[in-house]
């Protein structure tokens, strides 16, 4: 098709995975759909009813037989009249009929994400629903599946929604004190009944940006490798990645930036990052380097420090980095014959990177803390960035409006009104067009 394209276009495109394939599924959606399968297919068939007909060009030529459904809107993904032809996954099968399918006037390949937006402009799902979806497809854990799967069926909305509802009924009561001051069945004050339920609003709001669970789960466990120089940490990294990742020497200082690794332990994300051997230094490149490791030692969820077995040195993290939530110790190189030692009162664990002795014992123990830190997956806080930020901003407004008692009613009303609106943006019923582009645009193209 030329020209502009527009929204009432009907659009096409290449749903399943690379070609060639076994089956390959070519998506259709718009008002036109029913005529891309009466001259396709010559026929269309009863709603949601796979039926297996032949297939052909724009020029009648046979070009395969396939399974054909047809969605009748409202009733279907995008909310739009839909199909679906599932047919050989050849690439000049699926080239042809795309080919036939764009001969077709008013017809046009879809953009990436396409058929997901025009699902939620025809309100089959919200954005935050929408991003669900993106993630789901997006997803390489088991933990991070349910996490997706939990958006993308409207949990985390319908407590949005439960939040815009609330605030909603709060600014209703303080319009009604505003509008109709006069009228007998109006309170004269609303401020203990609406004060109160944006203040429990609020705590609800400021629990939630407390909770780093969700981004735990979508981004990884974070532990950090640490220890002096020649304690086995890359070797360590390198025997939990299956690969070399980083370059081993009996050299000291050897390691000097962060390398990280990711790992699927029992469906959670967890991410492995070597470090630059903790010791005083001259060398200011090496000094960047330990420094680099202090700052990753500080973000990490647990601390693996690791020493040779036989040496006496102890832990040293807390003093040289000030916090620190969770650490094990571990004593390396567990294969040389050596009497092990380890500080007073510590738990240690001894491990072989040559003979493999302790590996399991230790990654029992990471899955152990992973899977605690997420919490069985009850994912009831804000995901992505564009989520916090709003619900940030939303909670920036509500104590704005807590903390100006000697404010006129009209100026908190206004407040109340800018946090309104951050949630609208949020569940995208205020969304700008450039915005709903971007998102959409991370879609996969046929979907």
């Amino acid at each position: 098709m030329n020209g502009p394209m527009k929204a009432t276009d009907t659009i096409f495109a290449l749903s399943s995975g690379g070609l060639p394939a076994g089956v390959a599924v070519i998506r259709v959606s718009g008002p036109e759909t029913e005529v891309a399968l009466r001259t396709l297919c010559g026929k269309v068939p009863a709603p949601r009813a796979a039926t297996l007909t032949v297939i052909r060009g724009s020029d009648g030529e046979e070009l395969d037989r396939g399974l054909i459904l047809f969605f009748k809107g409202p009733a279907s993904f995008t909310g739009e009249d839909c199909a679906e032809l599932q047919v050989h996954g050849g690439r000049a099968i699926v080239a042809a009929i795309l080919e036939g399918l764009g001969s077709l006037s008013g017809f046009r390949q879809a953009e990436a994400g396409e058929f997901a937006r025009r699902a939620f402009e025809h309100g089959k799902m919200d954005l935050v629903e929408a991003e669900g979806l993106s993630e789901l497809i997006q997803a390489e854990t088991e933990a991070q599946r349910r996490l997706a799967k939990y958006l993308a069926d409207g949990h985390l909305s319908r407590r949005y929604h439960d939040w815009m509802t609330r605030l909603s009924q709060a600014r209703a009561l303080i319009e009604a004190e505003l509008d109709f001051a006069d009228e007998s069945d109006i309170p004269g004050s609303v401020s203990d009944q609406v004060w109160g339920n944006v203040r429990a609003l609020a705590a609800e709001m400021e629990s939630a940006l407390s909770d780093h669970t969700a981004e735990i789960v979508r981004d990884g466990f974070r532990v950090a490798i640490a220890g002096p120089p020649n304690a086995g940490k890359s070797s360590l990294l390198n025997y939990l990645a299956r690969r070399d990742v980083a370059i081993v020497t009996d050299i000291a200082g050897t390691t000097r930036d962060v390398l990280s690794v990711d790992l699927d332990l029992n469906g959670s994300k967890v991410v492995l990052f070597d470090t630059a051997g903790l010791r005083e230094t001259e060398d200011p490149v090496e000094r960047i380097g330990i420094e680099r490791a202090r700052e990753t030692i500080r973000d990490a969820d647990l601390v693996l420090y690791l020493t040779e077995n036989g040496s006496a040195d102890a832990p040293r993290i807390e003093m040289t980095d000030g916090h620190l939530s969770d650490m094990i110790q571990v004593r390396t190189k567990l294969d040389r014959m050596v009497a092990p030692s380890q500080a007073p009162g510590s738990v240690t664990l001894g491990v072989s990177t040559i003979t493999g002795v302790g590996i399991d014992s230790l990654l029992e123990q990471i899955s152990a803390r992973a899977s605690k830190a997420i919490r069985g997956g009850e994912f009831l806080t804000p995901l992505l960035i564009r989520h916090r930020n709003h619900v940030s901003a939303t909670l920036s407004s509500l104590k704005d409006a807590l903390t100006s008692d000697n404010e006129p009613l009209e100026l908190r009303a206004e407040m109340l009104r800018a946090a309104s609106d951050e949630l609208a943006y949020l569940t995208g019923r205020m969304t700008p067009d450039a915005l709903l582009g971007l998102i959409f645009s991370q879609f996969c193209v046929g979907k």
